[in-house]
């Protein structure tokens, strides 16, 4: 498992684009395997699983000093990919294109497979410290709490769907859910925030070969960009905004982990103060 220490709000602003790159972008997701960064933004643990052979199964690492992965963490699971399966302590869960899964602390083997080896799933993890243990749970796309936000004229018409928040799937710190861009919309998180009490994480998937999302970070006085492309990962500490825009519609999937799980809990950031 890599380890990855996120430059501070100070040496951020030197940082080259490649330094910008190695700090805050994952390339994760490798068929056939299964990989892991820790992060030390509020000791997240990202990482993808992509079935194309033997099941995947997520073990502990050197770095979280546990007998097994959930020991002492909360997992939340979203597959981007093809239909495939989940097993948690010999529980099979059945997973279709956007299907979530949380699985909660002490749960003691994880297991990743695909239905057709041809056309893989493709799992998402995000994983947070859990002081509390709440069931595994599985949900669907048509589970989700769906809201329909935005406009043409700010082409940013979208729908948020929440997976894993106090008024749906319990967790312990987790919050996780996606967001999906109509066609012909490009704009996420603007106006743009903040929230000093998490960070967050997110996941850019459904973008072609030749699409790319102009993901806008950093102090709201001293913005940068990272060039993002299909299943790539930003990771946005609390001090960053976390705003994009792409050249095409693209959805992401959004997981957060700190302080509190409220999801309105944002330091709004008026777009004309942007710097």
């Amino acid at each position: 498992m890599k380890t990855i220490y996120s430059a501070d709000p100070v040496r951020y602003r030197s940082l080259s684009t490649a330094e910008l790159r190695e700090n805050f972008l994952l390339q994760l997701f490798v068929p056939g395997e299964l990989q892991c960064v820790y992060s030390d933004a509020d000791r997240a643990v990202i990482g993808s699983a992509v079935p194309t052979g033997q099941p995947l199964v997520l073990g502990s690492a050197d770095e979280l000093r546990s007998a097994y992965f959930c020991e002492r963490r909360e997992v939340g699971i979203l597959n981007v990919g093809q239909p495939g399966r989940v097993t948690v302590d010999g529980k099979v869960f059945e997973m279709e294109t956007l299907d979530a899964l949380y699985v909660g602390r002490g749960s003691k083997t994880l297991v990743f497979e695909s239905l057709d080896n041809a056309a893989p799933a493709a799992f998402y993890l995000l994983s947070y410290p859990a002081h509390t243990e709440y069931p595994t749970q599985h949900a669907k796309k048509a589970d989700a709490e769906a809201a329909h936000l935005g406009t043409v004229a700010d082409a940013n018409r979208r729908t948020i769907y929440k997976y894993i928040h106090p008024q749906g799937i319990k967790s312990c710190q987790l919050v996780l859910g996606f967001t999906q861009l109509e066609e012909g919309s490009i704009w996420n998180t603007m106006p743009s925030h903040t929230h000093a009490r998490r960070s967050e994480i997110y996941l850019y998937f459904n973008l072609t070969a030749q699409s790319r999302v102009v993901h806008l970070m950093g102090e709201p006085n001293e913005t940068r960009h990272l060039m993002v492309a299909n299943r790539e990962v930003v990771i946005s500490p609390s001090w960053s905004i976390h705003s994009g825009a792409g050249t095409s519609a693209y959805t992401f999937c959004w997981g957060m982990g700190g302080e509190n799980q409220a999801f309105g809990d944002m330091d709004a950031v008026a777009t004309q103060d942007l710097r």
